[in-house]
């Protein structure tokens, strides 16, 4: 499966941004799905996951209660809704094969959070 992210920009402290990535290929539906993020000179790190049939997830403390995760796999697409933003969770946002993100990755999009 190849992966597409779309969705990211700029936005104020305290916005919302939707990231959307789209899968092309067979079998989106069977494979469990993560979000990761790399902030500038930092690594990867996970931000969450969710299971085959979207009704469990998971999410690092630092995002808990203000990120959600969720996947339609009629379209084919896993989403990420990102609320009350800050200035550290700018990065470039990954959308990943596996619960972990192991998997197949995509390129990225950029969310930056600046007044």
């Amino acid at each position: 499966v190849q992966l597409v992210e779309s969705g990211g920009g700029l936005v104020q402290p305290g916005g919302s941004l939707r990231l959307s990535c789209a899968a092309s290929g067979s079998g989106f539906e069977y494979l469990p799905m993560s979000w990761l993020r790399q902030a500038p000179g930092k690594g990867l790190e996970w931000v969450s996951n969710i299971n085959i049939d979207g009704d469990k997830t998971d999410y690092a403390d630092s995002v808990k209660g203000r990120f959600t995760i969720s996947r339609d796999n009629a379209k084919n697409t896993l989403y990420l809704q990102m609320n009350s933003l800050k200035p550290e969770d700018t990065a470039l946002y990954v959308c990943a094969v596996g619960s972990r993100g192991a998997g197949n990755r995509g390129q990225g999009t950029q969310v930056t959070v600046s007044s």
